[in-house]
């Protein structure tokens, strides 16, 4: 049964997901649905696997190497503290690795609990592609300049 992972994948493929930043080696560096924490982003792999475990050796270095690139990326972006990394799978049974940018002036109730606390569901925080375009050229702009 195909996840929404596998549907973000096949958009990014055709072009058709507003959310991708960047094709990298293992798989699409996309900005988040919702941005309470801005510059939150994704990567997803492609092919889609179920999980880190499931993917070869190889293929599993470069996924965490191009996450934490893409960490670093944001970090130059956002200018937050630190980057939360997570990898559930629990709700879409398909690997992606979540990039929380974390910064000192979050809500004291909030700062040191995990990112899911947060208000993210909230529709003042949701992905609109013409707020969120310059993010993800800027993101993508870092992503190109550390991969060089």
């Amino acid at each position: 049964m195909p996840t929404a992972i596998h549907r973000y994948v096949e958009a990014a493929r055709r072009g058709d997901n507003p959310r991708v930043i960047r094709r990298m080696g293992s798989g699409w560096a996309v900005l988040g649905a919702h941005r309470y924490f801005p510059g939150y982003s994704l990567l997803l792999p492609d092919p889609v696997v179920p999980h880190l475990n499931a993917m070869e050796e190889s293929a599993r270095a470069l996924f965490l190497a191009e996450m934490a690139l893409l960490g670093d990326a944001v970090l130059r972006v956002t200018g937050a503290v630190r980057i939360n990394y997570e990898m559930l799978g629990n709700l879409e049974p398909a690997l992606h690795a979540h990039v929380f940018p974390r910064r000192d002036d979050e809500p004291e109730h909030l700062r040191a609990k995990p990112p899911w606390f947060s208000p993210i569901d909230d529709p003042q925080y949701a992905f609109d592609p013409a707020r969120d375009a310059d993010t993800i050229r800027r993101i993508g702009e870092a992503l190109d300049a550390l991969r060089r």
